[in-house]
């Protein structure tokens, strides 16, 4: 048994080292997110540029949601499997890759290769995932804020980016901006390199809030496969409750308003930079509402949490054409919607993690993830097509604040009780 003097000493560096990873992980993802959501200005240039329709750019970013959100579960197996910062830097390497390559694109069906599939598949390799994994793995103790603070870093990232994306493209062109973002990928991947460790076993720490007698986990993970974990996943209530609670999370926000928004705003005659600045106030009070959603998850039922962000959300989803896309309606909008953009997060990790387990919560919510990408995949591309057939977002605008205002009721049917998954090899 360690001295209270030496065990509080190393509680101090496993709070100070557990904070560094966490902080590069936030980096990572704030990074790669402001990847995902820079397409969403440059719909309109594209467009001006080579003649493209909107419903073909809504195309390629589909294609970009779904591979993110299906490599999700295989990149949790990978991380277990190869560790979190090798598979962090290979997929920052890919990133920069598709986003470089686009510099040079000409036909649109560049456009879906690199920014569909190589971005896609690149974001993809570290997806949410990553932030469950650091939680699980360096925290006991405070493991809902952790997530809630990890989760904001990646909805703020898609949207703080905007109003400087739009300046640059505004002032210099789509070139100048992508450009930015691949220095931005460089700094991360630098970042990434000096200061993620994979486990705290790594230094000789234990994670924060452990007991001093709990041995550390050394070595990869002995877990089931992905396709293992979704096949006993996919026999419970639960998984299948969160799974499309999830779809309709990314379809309500990635999908229609992170990529339609702007062209949105346009139709009512609001410039790029003005709309960017509305989903910029988005990003900051997504940023305290996640923040305060994980400190809420620790303490509250998660299920009704999950209750009142669909609910709320939907209500404002259905006022926004009354808004009249006016500065100060739209302002109001982004406060209120804001603090619910991704505030889902944190209460589903907590009910993945109750109910399949510590070893395979990011596995299970890895898949359930897949189901966000793939809603955000049919409101990105269904957004497109309704725009360009009834000359108006506003049908969507419907259909995604009722699917949220369904969502609410399904998410209180999620049961109480711990699942335990069959070990599988």
């Amino acid at each position: 048994m360690l001295s209270p003097t030496l065990s509080r000493r190393l509680d101090q560096r496993d709070v100070h080292y557990g904070w560094i990873v966490a902080a590069t992980a936030f980096l990572t993802m704030l990074v790669t997110a402001g990847t995902i959501g820079a397409p969403s200005v440059l719909i309109l240039p594209l467009q001006k540029e080579f003649g493209w329709e909107a419903t073909e750019i809504s195309a390629a970013l589909a294609m970009r949601f779904i591979l993110f959100g299906l490599m999700a579960p295989f990149a949790a197996a990978l991380m277990n499997r190869f560790g979190m910062r090798r598979m962090a830097l290979t997929a920052l390497t890919v990133v920069f890759t598709g986003m470089g390559l686009s510099l040079f694109m000409r036909e649109v069906w560049q456009l879906v290769v690199l920014w569909g599939f190589v971005v896609g598949i690149g974001t993809g390799l570290t997806a949410m995932v990553m932030g469950a994994t650091v939680a699980t793995r360096w925290f006991t103790a405070r493991r809902g804020l952790v997530i809630g603070l990890l989760t904001a870093s990646t909805a703020t990232g898609q949207l703080v980016f905007l109003p400087l994306i739009a300046a640059l493209t505004e002032a210099y062109g789509w070139r100048v901006a992508i450009m930015f973002i691949l220095a931005m990928l460089v700094v991360c991947a630098a970042t990434m390199l000096l200061f993620m460790r994979d486990r705290p076993s790594d230094l000789g720490l234990r994670p924060y809030g452990q007991v001093v007698d709990d041995p550390p986990v050394t070595g990869p993970l002995k877990t089931n496969s992905p396709i293992d974990v979704l096949i006993e996943a996919s026999k419970t209530r639960i998984f299948w409750v969160l799974f499309l609670s999830f779809f309709v999370c990314g379809a309500s926000t990635n999908g229609l308003i992170q990529t339609h928004f702007v062209s949105l705003c346009a139709d009512y005659g609001m410039t790029a930079i003005t709309a960017t600045g509305v989903l910029a106030i988005i990003g900051l009070f997504d940023f305290a509402g996640t923040v305060a959603s994980g400190w809420l998850s620790d303490r509250y039922d998660n299920r009704w949490l999950l209750f009142w962000y669909y609910g709320l959300r939907g209500l404002s989803l259905l006022w926004l054409p009354f808004t009249g896309f006016e500065f100060l309606g739209l302002s109001i909008f982004a406060i209120f919607y804001g603090l619910d953009w991704v505030a889902t997060v944190p209460p589903t990790v907590k009910l993945t993690a109750q109910h399949f387990g510590r070893e395979r919560a990011n596995m299970v919510f890895g898949w359930v993830f897949t189901g966000h990408q793939i809603g955000a995949a049919f409101a990105a591309f269904g957004g497109g097509f309704i725009r360009d057939n009834y000359a108006s977002y506003l049908p969507a605008l419907m259909i995604a604040g009722a699917l949220c205002l369904m969502a609410a009721p399904l998410v209180l049917s999620a049961g109480t009780a711990k699942l335990k998954l069959a070990t599988v090899g």
